[in-house]
C-alpha cells in the first residue's frame, strides 16, 4: 500500500506561511465547491474554512474563479504524482514492457490508487469536487480531463495492450480500463455504506489492503480470462 503520508507531511512542514495559506485555501475550495457548488460557495466561507484572511483569495488566485482553477491544477498534480509513482507516463513506455512486466505494473497501479482513493482523507475532497464538475462541467473539468484523466487512462490502455495484446485504443480496452478505475472510486463514493455493511469504523490501511486484495483478484481473473480466449482455437 502507499507509504507516502510521512513524505507528504514532511513536505508540508517545509512550506512557507504564504504557501501554507495557499494550500489551505485550495483544500477549503475543494471541500466547499464539492459540497455546495461554485455558485453556492462564498469567498467568506472559503476564507473561514481555511482560517485565512478573505483578501488572501485575491492575493493568491485573483479571485474565486482562479481558486477553482487552482483546485483543478492541484488535483492534476497530486494524482499525476501518485499515479506516476507506479505508472511511467513517458510516451511509448508501455510498448516496451513484456506481458509479465505490464501485468505487474497494472497490479502496482491498482494497489497504489486503492491506497489513495479508499484511505486518504484528501481523496474524499477530490472525488466530491470532480463529481460536481462532471455533473456541471466548467473549464476546471477541462483542466482535469486534459491534465489527468486522459493521459493516465491512455497510459493504462497502452500497458493493457502490452499485458494482453489487445489494441490500446479499442473500445473493449478503453471500457475495461474504466471498469478497473470505477471499482476503486466506488469505495470512496459509497464509503459510508461500505463501512456500515462491513462493520468498519473507518477505511484505513488495513481496510484498504482488504479492498486491494479483492480488486487485485478481479484484475487477475480478467487477465486470466483474456489469456484463455487467446488460447482457444
Amino acid at each position: 500500500m502507499m507509504q507516502n503520508n510521512g513524505n507528504t507531511q514532511n513536505a508540508e512542514a517545509r512550506l512557507s506561511s504564504a504557501e501554507h495559506t495557499r494550500l489551505s485555501l485550495i483544500r477549503a475550495g475543494l471541500k466547499l465547491f464539492g459540497e455546495k457548488g461554485f455558485d453556492g460557495t462564498t469567498t467568506r466561507e472559503i476564507a473561514r474554512a481555511a482560517d485565512a484572511n478573505i483578501g488572501s483569495i485575491s492575493y493568491h488566485f485573483g479571485g474565486k474563479e482562479g481558486l477553482r482553477a487552482a483546485c483543478a491544477d492541484h488535483i492534476v498534480e497530486l494524482i499525476g504524482r501518485i499515479a506516476g509513482s507506479a505508472l511511467n507516463l513517458e510516451p511509448d513506455h508501455g510498448a516496451t514492457l513484456t506481458p509479465a512486466e505490464a501485468r505487474a505494473v497494472l497490479m502496482q497501479v491498482l494497489e497504489t490508487m486503492t491506497g489513495f482513493i479508499a484511505a486518504r482523507p484528501e481523496a474524499g475532497l477530490i472525488v466530491k469536487f470532480v463529481l460536481r464538475e462532471l455533473s456541471h462541467p466548467t473549464v476546471a473539468l477541462d483542466r482535469i480531463y486534459e491534465g489527468m484523466f486522459a493521459p493516465v487512462h491512455k497510459r493504462l490502455c497502452v500497458v493493457w495492450e502490452a499485458a494482453t495484446g489487445e489494441p490500446a485504443e479499442s473500445d473493449e480496452t478503453r471500457l475495461t480500463v474504466f471498469t478497473l478505475i470505477g471499482q476503486l472510486v466506488y469505495f470512496r463514493i459509497a464509503s459510508e455504506a461500505v463501512q456500515r455493511r462491513m462493520g468498519w469504523s473507518r477505511i484505513g490501511a488495513r481496510e484498504a489492503a482488504a479492498i486491494t486484495a479483492i480488486a487485485s483478484g478481479n484484475l487477475d481473473a480478467i487477465l486470466a480470462a483474456r489469456m484463455r480466449e487467446k488460447e482457444t482455437p
